[in-house]
C-alpha cells in the first residue's frame, strides 16, 4: 500500500522544490514592486493613487540570486506593443499601462510557470492564482493596495524589504474556495500541500506566501503581510478583483478538482446500498429474516400440538377399543415376535416352528444381501489371500510417494487457476509492473499499566535508537550464490541512488549526523506539518515523505502524539518466482527476519517498546514451519484414538480372560490399515502430479480415522452379536449381511460427500477434499476385505486361547474353564441404557413435543443465525500462535491509517484523433462528466459505500498538462526537435549548480505546441505517439512538476503502442483503510461493480486491481459455492439412500436430519465467530458425510424392526444406539477433544471447535430427534410375519 505512495512522493519531492522555488520567485517579484514605494517615501511623501505605482524595475538581487524590486513610487508606464501582449497574454485583467518593466514580467512569468502545472487542471483556480501575482507585479493603481514598509541597501541601492498587501477577505476565501481541493496527480495529494504549505484556510495560504524565505531556501525574499483593510487615512483600496467559482461551468474544473464543480452533479450517483429490511415493535428492532422465522416457528409449533393432540386422542381411543383382544391373546404368534426379538437381533430372526419375520427387500438390498453372504464366507475360508491381495494393492498405490510434494506457495493454495482475478493480476505485473515487496518494522510503545494510554514516541532516545536499528539494517548482508546481498542492491530506488525507504529518518536524509544540525525532535515535528515544503524535510531519495505512512497510532494530523514508528523497505519485485532477482530479495529477507528476531528485538524491548516485523516472505515461510508446529498434537491424538479402539473393540475386561478378550492387535491394524488409506491416496495423487498441502498431511489422516474407526467397531460388534454356537465363517456372513449394507451406504455418502469438495475453485481445499475422498474410499475398500480378515485371524486366535497382541502364546488348558463364554452376546449396560431408559424417555409424548419443538427452534434460530456470518479467513488464524507474525497482524490493524493502493486498469486505450477514448479518461478541461477519472473522483466523495479515499493520480491528465501550452517550462524541444528538459535540469543547468538562468544550451529551446497546432487542446495521433515516450522520462523538477519518470514510469505499457493503442494503463488511488475480512470482500465487490459499471458506460474494458483481490476473490461467491456443494452433497446422499433403499420416506428422513445438523452447524459458527471460507466449507461438506453415520444404521435398525413405532423405536436404540454412541460419537469425540491444544489456530478454530460442534450435533439429532421423528413420522416396517419355517434368516438392511 504504502509503495505506491512512496513512489508519488519521489516526484513530489522534485515538484515540491519546484513549487516551494516557484512561491519564491513570486514573492521575490512582489519586494520589487513594493521597493517603489518606499523608495519614494524616502525623497518624500508617498502617493496612493490610482495609476501609481509602489515598485518598479529591479533594482538588486539577494545573496542566493533572488531578485529585488526598486521601491519607485511613480506614474505607472505605458508598455510597448510586445510587452502589452506579453502582460495580456498571463493577465488579462491589466490592461493600458502597467506597473512592471519586461524584465520584471519574464521574472513573474518564470515563476508562476513552476505554479501552473498544479492548477492547470481547474482554469478558475489557475485565474486566481495568476490574479494574485499579476495585481501584484504589473497592475497599474498598484500603489492603491501595496505599501512598501521598509528597503534595505544591495550594491548601493535602495531594495524593497518588506510590504502590506491589501487584499479584501472577499478575493482570499473565493481564491482559496477554488483551489483548496485541487488535486495534484502525481502525489495524488492537495495541489495546496506544495504551493500553499498545506494551508487549511486563505489566511494559512497568505502567511505561507508572505513569509520571508532564508537564503536558498524556497519563500519570498522579502516579507508580504496580507491585510483586508486598510487605513482610511492612507487614500488605500484593497485589491479586490473578482475571483472565479471553480463550479464556474465555462471554466471547466474537473470533479476531482471542485466538488461543486457541474460535472459532478450532472453525473447519476452511484447506487445507493439499500439497508437491510428490519421489523421495529416498540423497542425491539428486529431483523425481517428473524421476525418472519420466528412467526413461522409460531405456526409450525402450533400446527404439531395440534395435530399432536387429534393424534394422541386418536390412539387413545383405538388402545380402548383394542384392550379386549389384546387380554385375549395369549401365547400368540405376537408375543413370540416379541420375545424372539429380545433374544435376538431383528436382522438375525431365528423363526418358530410355525412363524417367523421376513424383511421384503429391495432389488438393491436384495443384491447386497447376497453379495455379502457368499463374500463373508468366502473372506472367512481365504483370510490370508484377501489380506495379502488388499495389501498389494495398497502398496502399489504408495509407490507414488517418490513422486510427492508439497505446496505452500499462498497463491497456489488460495487462487484457482480460472480465477479472475489471478488473471488480472497476471495482465497487471506482465504489462505494468509487479506491485513491490514490502519489509516492515514496526516499533512502538507499550500502553500505561495504569490508564493503558500510550506514550509518544516521538523523542530524541527512541529516534536515535532508529538510527541504530537501521545501521544494523544497512550493514546486514545476505549470501546468495557466493554473492553478499545488501538492502541497496534489491531496494525501490524511483529516481536516484538512494533506497525510498520509508521512515521519520528521512526527515534526516537518514543520516545520524544531521540529527542535533538541523535540530533534533523539533525539527521532526517541524517536519510533520511542512514536509512537501521545506527542502530540508526531503527525504535522502529526494522526495517528500508524508507522516501518515512512517508513523501509526495517532488520530487525525495529530502526528506527535504517533505511538508508532512504521518503517518500510519498499524491494523490487519481479514476475518470474523462480529468477534470480526474486532468490535475491528472498535471500536478504530471511537474513532480515533472523536479524530483527536475535538482535533488534533485544535491542528494543531493552528500552521498554515493542517491534513488529515483516517480510514479503514471511507468510509462506511461517506455513512452511507450520508443517512441524502441531506434530506432537497430531500424534497424541491418533493415540488417544487407538487407546480408545483398542478397549471399544474388546469386551468387557475380566481380569482371568482379559489377555484373550482384548482387540489390542486389532485395533492397531486397524489404525495401520487406515494409515495405508490415507498414504495410498497420497501416492496416488502424487504420482499423476497433483501437489500435496501441508493441511492434508496433518488432518485427513484424522478424519479418515475418526470415520473409519466408527465402521471397525460396527463390524466388530456385529460378529460379537452372533450366536456363538455358529461357525466362524458364517458369523462373518451374517455380520456382514447385517452391518454391511449400511456402512457401504454411509461410506459411499461420505466420498461423495467429500468428493464434492472438489468443485471449490480453491486449490487447495479442492485437492484436499479429492485426497479425502480417496483415502475414505480406499479405507471402506481395506475394512471390507483387509480388516474383515484380520477379524477372521483375531477370532481364530481368541477360540484358540491365544494370547492378544502374542498370538505365539497359547494359555493352558486351565483357563479354558474360567474362560467359558468368551464371545457370547450379553446385553452391556449402555445397550440395556438406551433400550430401557434411554428409549423409554423419548417414547413420553410430552417428551416428544418438546424434543421436535427445541429442535426445530434451534434450526430455525440457526438460519437467522447465519445471516451474520462473515466471509473471509485471518490471516493470523492460518499461523503458529507462537509466529512473530501475530504481532505483526495486531500491529497493522491497532496504527495503520491507509488503505492499500487501488488501480484502475484500462485495456486497449485508443488515444487516436478519431477517437473520443482520451475525453472518456481524463478529468481536466473539456473531459466528458461522465469520464472515468470523474467518476471515481466523485466516487471518492462516498467512502463508505465505494471504498475509495480519493481521486486517481492520473498520467494522462499530467501528461496533457504537460504538452499544453500553458505549461511552457514543461514540454520543450532543441531548434533540431529534440527533447529540450527544464531549464534547471541537465543539460541545461549542469549538475551540481545550484541555480541555472536562461542563457545557455537550452536558451533556445521552445514550446512543443502552440494552441493551434492542437485540436480543441487535444493532441493528434502522431503528436501523441511522439510526446508520450518524453512525457514518461521527463524527470519532475521545481520547472516542471509534471514529469512522469518515476510517478507514471509503470503505469503506461509502451508496447506496440505505435500503432495507436496503449494496451494497458492504469490509475492509482487508494482504498479507505480496512480493517475487518468483510471490509476487504466488500471494497473489492464495490470496485469490481464500479469498474463494470464505468465500463458498460464508455464502452471499455476497465478493470480495478490492488494486491489483495487475488486472495479475497473466492469470498464474492462464497455464500453461493457454499450453498451449491452442500445441495449437491445432501441430494448425493438422498440419492444414494433413495437408490438402496427404495423407501422415500426413509431417505426424506435422513434428509432432512443432515439438513438440520448442517444448518444448525452453521449456526455455531455464527455464535462461534467462525467465518466462512474455502476451509469452513469444505469442512460443512465433509459434516454431511460424518453426519450420516448418526442417522444411517439408527434408521436402518427401525425399518427391519416390527412392532408399532415406539417399540421399532426401543429395538432400533438397544441394538444400534450403543454402536452408534460408543463407536461414532466418543471416538470422534476423544480425536477432536485433543486438537484444542494445537498451536496453530486453524486447527482450534475449524477442526476442533467446528468437529467437536459436529459430533455432538450429530450426536442429539442421531440418538434423540432422529428416534422422536421416527417414533412418530417413520416408515412402515419391512417385517412380515411369514408361516413357513426357513433354515436361514433372510436379512437386509436399509
Amino acid at each position: 500500500m504504502k509503495l505506491s505512495r512512496r513512489k508519488i512522493k519521489f516526484l513530489q519531492a522534485i515538484s515540491l522544490f519546484q513549487v516551494l522555488f516557484i512561491l519564491c520567485v513570486v514573492r521575490a517579484e512582489r519586494p520589487d514592486t513594493r521597493l517603489l514605494a518606499t523608495s519614494n517615501s524616502v525623497a518624500g511623501e508617498v502617493k496612493h493613487a490610482e495609476e501609481f505605482c509602489a515598485m518598479y524595475d529591479i533594482c538588486g538581487a539577494r545573496s542566493d540570486r533572488k531578485v529585488l524590486n526598486c521601491p519607485y513610487n511613480i506614474p505607472s508606464v505605458k508598455p510597448d506593443d510586445l510587452l502589452s501582449s506579453k502582460v495580456q497574454s498571463l493577465c488579462p485583467t491589466i490592461t493600458g499601462n502597467v506597473c512592471c518593466t519586461e524584465d520584471q514580467f519574464d521574472t513573474l512569468r518564470t515563476q508562476v510557470q513552476q505554479a501552473i502545472p498544479f492548477l492547470v487542471g481547474c482554469p478558475a483556480c489557475l485565474r486566481n492564482f495568476l490574479n494574485l501575482f499579476c495585481e501584484l507585479t504589473c497592475s497599474p493603481n498598484q500603489s492603491l493596495f501595496i505599501n512598501v514598509t521598509s528597503v534595505s541597501k544591495v550594491s548601493n541601492n535602495l531594495t524593497v524589504d518588506g510590504i502590506d498587501y491589501y487584499i479584501t477577505d472577499t478575493f482570499g476565501q473565493g481564491l482559496y474556495e477554488s483551489c483548496k481541493d485541487v488535486k495534484f496527480g502525481t502525489m495524488n495529494t492537495r495541489a495546496l500541500d506544495f504551493i500553499g504549505g498545506g494551508a487549511q484556510n486563505f489566511k494559512d495560504w497568505f502567511a505561507f506566501i508572505g513569509r520571508r524565505a532564508a537564503p536558498n531556501l524556497p519563500g519570498s525574499p522579502y516579507t508580504i503581510k496580507f491585510w483586508p483593510s486598510a487605513p482610511e487615512s492612507s487614500g488605500m483600496i484593497p485589491m479586490n478583483v473578482s475571483a472565479y467559482s471553480c463550479a464556474d461551468g465555462s471554466l471547466g474544473c474537473s470533479c476531482g478538482d471542485c466538488t461543486s464543480s457541474p460535472v459532478c452533479s450532472s453525473t447519476a450517483p452511484p447506487p445507493h446500498k439499500s439497508s437491510s429490511c428490519s421489523v421495529k415493535m416498540g423497542s425491539l428492532n428486529a431483523k425481517c429474516v428473524d421476525f418472519a422465522l420466528a412467526i413461522l416457528y409460531i405456526i409450525l409449533v402450533s400446527l404439531f400440538f395440534g395435530w399432536g393432540f387429534f393424534h394422541r386422542k386418536r390412539e387413545r381411543s383405538q388402545s380402548f377399543r383394542m384392550k379386549p383382544l389384546v387380554n385375549a391373546m395369549d401365547g400368540s404368534e405376537l408375543h413370540s415376535v416379541e420375545r424372539q426379538k429380545e433374544e435376538n437381533l431383528p436382522m438375525q430372526m431365528l423363526g418358530t416352528p410355525r412363524t417367523r419375520n421376513r424383511i421384503q427387500l429391495s432389488i438393491v438390498q436384495g443384491y447386497m444381501s447376497n453379495f455379502y453372504r457368499k463374500y463373508g464366507k468366502w473372506v472367512a475360508r481365504n483370510p490370508t489371500l484377501v489380506l495379502s491381495l488388499s495389501m498389494a494393492l495398497v502398496l502399489l498405490l504408495c509407490l507414488g510417494l517418490i513422486r510427492f510434494e508439497v505446496e505452500t506457495r499462498p497463491e497456489k493454495l488460495w487462487v484457482g487457476p480460472g480465477s479472475r482475478a489471478a488473471g488480472e493480476k497476471l495482465f497487471f505485473d506482465s504489462h505494468l509492473a509487479p506491485f513491490y515487496r514490502i519489509e516492515e518494522l514496526i516499533l512502538a510503545t507499550i500502553p500505561d499499566t495504569t490508564h493503558g494510554n500510550l506514550s509518544s514516541i516521538v523523542t530524541e532516545i527512541n529516534i536515535k535508537l532508529l538510527f541504530e536499528i537501521q545501521k544494523k539494517i544497512d550493514g546486514l548482508r545476505a549470501n546468495y550464490s557466493g554473492s553478499m546481498i545488501s538492502l541497496t542492491d534489491i531496494c525501490m530506488k524511483p529516481l536516484g541512488q538512494d533506497c525510498a525507504t520509508q521512515s521519520v529518518l528521512q526527515y534526516f536524509k537518514m543520516d545520524p549526523k544531521n540529527f542535533d544540525d538541523f535540530g533534533g525532535v523539533e525539527h521532526v515535528k517541524y517536519c510533520f506539518q511542512h514536509y512537501t515544503s521545506t527542502e530540508s524535510c526531503m527525504s535522502a531519495f529526494k522526495g517528500p515523505l508524508d507522516p501518515s505512512t512512517a508513523l501509526g497510532g495517532f488520530s487525525g494530523n495529530n502526528y506527535s502524539e504517533a505511538s508508532a514508528f512504521v518503517v518500510t523497505y519498499p524491494v523490487n519485485n519481479a514476475v518470474d518466482r523462480e529468477g534470480n532477482e526474486t532468490k535475491k530479495a528472498v535471500a536478504w529477507e530471511k537474513a532480515f527476519v533472523q536479524l530483527a528476531k536475535d538482535e533488534l528485538l533485544p535491542m528494543v524491548q531493552s528500552k521498554n517498546l515493542t517491534l513488529a516485523f515483516s517480510s514479503e516472505s514471511s507468510i509462506e515461510e511461517e506455513l512452511k514451519r507450520e508443517s512441524t508446529a502441531d506434530a506432537i498434537t497430531i500424534v497424541i491424538s491418533y493415540l488417544v484414538m487407538f487407546a480408545y479402539i483398542s478397549l471399544t473393540l474388546g469386551d468387557t475386561p475380566h481380569l482371568s480372560s482379559f489377555y484373550i478378550s482384548s482387540k489390542v492387535l486389532l485395533g492397531l491394524s486397524g489404525v495401520v490399515l487406515v494409515m495405508l488409506s490415507v498414504l495410498g491416496s497420497v501416492g496416488f495423487f502424487s504420482a499423476i502430479g497433483v501437489k500435496s498441502t501441508l493441511i492434508i498431511m496433518e488432518v485427513i489422516p484424522f478424519l479418515v480415522l475418526a470415520v473409519g474407526v466408527d465402521n471397525m467397531c460396527i463390524l466388530v460388534h456385529a460378529v460379537k452379536r452372533q450366536q456363538l454356537e455358529l461357525a466362524l465363517e458364517t458369523r462373518i456372513s451374517n455380520a456382514l449381511v447385517e452391518v454391511g449394507p449400511s456402512i457401504t451406504l454411509a461410506s459411499l455418502s461420505e466420498v461423495l460427500a467429500f468428493a464434492v469438495g472438489s468443485f471449490i475453485p480453491m486449490p487447495a481445499c479442492r485437492v484436499f477434499s479429492m485426497f479425502a475422498a480417496l483415502a475414505v474410499l480406499l479405507d471402506f475398500l481395506l475394512q471390507i476385505t483387509a480388516f474383515v480378515a484380520l477379524i477372521v485371524f483375531d477370532f481364530l486366535r481368541a477360540e484358540d486361547k491365544r494370547v492378544d497382541c502374542i498370538p505365539c502364546l497359547k494359555l493352558s488348558s486351565s483357563y479354558a474353564d474360567s474362560d467359558k463364554g468368551i464371545g457370547q452376546r450379553k446385553p452391556g449396560l449402555l445397550a440395556r441404557y438406551m433400550k430401557e431408559v434411554h428409549a423409554m424417555i423419548l417414547s413420553l409424548w410430552g417428551v416428544k413435543i418438546a424434543v421436535i419443538s427445541l429442535f426445530v427452534a434451534f434450526t430455525l434460530a440457526s438460519i437467522a443465525l447465519c445471516t451474520r456470518i462473515e466471509p473471509g479467513l485471518e490471516q493470523k488464524i492460518v499461523l503458529p500462535r507462537d509466529s512473530y507474525l501475530q504481532g505483526y497482524f495486531n500491529n497493522i490493524s491497532e496504527h495503520l491509517r491507509i488503505g492499500p493502493p487501488l488501480y484502475f486498469v484500462v485495456k486497449n486505450y485508443n488515444y487516436s484523433s478519431e477517437s473520443r477514448q482520451t475525453n472518456q479518461l481524463c478529468s481536466i478541461s473539456q473531459c466528458d462528466s461522465n469520464s472515468l477519472l470523474n467518476e471515481i473522483s466523485r466516487a471518492s466523495l462516498i467512502p463508505q459505500s465505494s471504498y475509495i479515499a480519493k481521486p486517481a493520480a492520473s498520467w494522462l491528465d499530467d501528461f496533457l498538462v504537460w504538452i499544453s501550452p500553458e505549461a511552457f517550462g514543461c514540454c520543450r524541444k532543441f531548434t533540431n526537435g529534440s527533447y529540450c528538459p527544464p531549464d534547471d535540469q541537465p543539460p541545461c543547468c549542469p549538475s551540481g549548480q545550484s541555480s541555472c538562468g536562461s542563457a545557455g544550451v537550452c536558451k533556445d529551446c521552445t514550446t512543443c505546441f502552440h494552441h493551434s497546432d492542437l485540436l480543441k487542446d487535444r493532441p493528434s495521433t502522431i503528436q501523441f505517439k511522439e510526446k508520450l515516450p518524453w512525457f514518461l522520462n521527463a524527470l519532475p523538477s521545481a520547472s516542471c512538476a509534471k514529469g512522469g519518470h518515476g510517478a507514471y514510469t509503470n503505469s503506461v505499457d509502451l508496447k506496440g503502442y505505435e500503432n495507436g493503442i496503449v494496451q494497458a494503463s492504469s490509475f492509482r488511488t487508494y482504498h479507505t483503510p480496512l480493517n475487518r475480512q468483510i471490509d476487504y470482500v466488500n471494497s473489492m465487490r464495490a470496485a469490481r461493480e464500479f469498474s463494470s459499471r464505468v465500463s458498460d458506460s464508455l464502452q471499455m474494458e476497465i478493470f480495478p486491481y490492488s494486491v489483495f483481490y487475488m486472495y479475497f476473490e473466492q469470498y464474492l461467491d462464497i455464500w453461493r459455492t457454499a450453498l451449491i456443494n452442500l445441495a449437491i452433497a445432501i441430494g448425493a446422499v438422498f440419492v444414494v439412500c433413495l437408490i438402496t433403499t427404495c423407501s422415500f420416506w426413509s431417505s426424506a428422513i435422513i434428509f432432512l436430519v443432515l439438513t438440520m445438523i448442517v444448518v444448525d452447524l452453521m449456526g455455531v459458527m455464527a455464535i462461534l465467530k467462525i467465518q466462512l471460507n474455502a476451509v469452513s466449507v469444505v469442512n460443512l461438506v465433509m459434516a454431511v458425510g460424518i453426519a450420516v453415520e448418526f442417522c444411517v444404521h439408527i434408521t436402518h435398525a427401525f425399518s427391519v424392526s416390527s412392532g408399532d413405532k415406539n417399540q421399532r423405536m426401543k429395538e432400533a436404540l438397544g441394538t444400534m444406539g450403543a454402536s452408534v454412541f460408543s463407536g461414532i460419537t466418543l471416538t470422534k469425540l476423544v480425536g477432536v477433544i485433543v486438537l484444542c491444544f494445537s498451536r496453530t489456530e486453524v486447527f482450534v478454530v475449524y477442526y476442533f471447535q467446528m468437529y467437536l460442534a459436529l459430533v455432538l450435533l450429530g450426536f442429539l439429532h442421531g440418538l434423540v430427534f432422529l428416534p422422536v421423528v421416527l417414533s412418530v413420522f417413520g416408515p412402515p416396517s419391512r417385517c412380515m410375519l411369514v408361516e413357513r419355517q426357513e433354515e436361514r434368516p433372510s436379512v437386509s438392511s436399509l
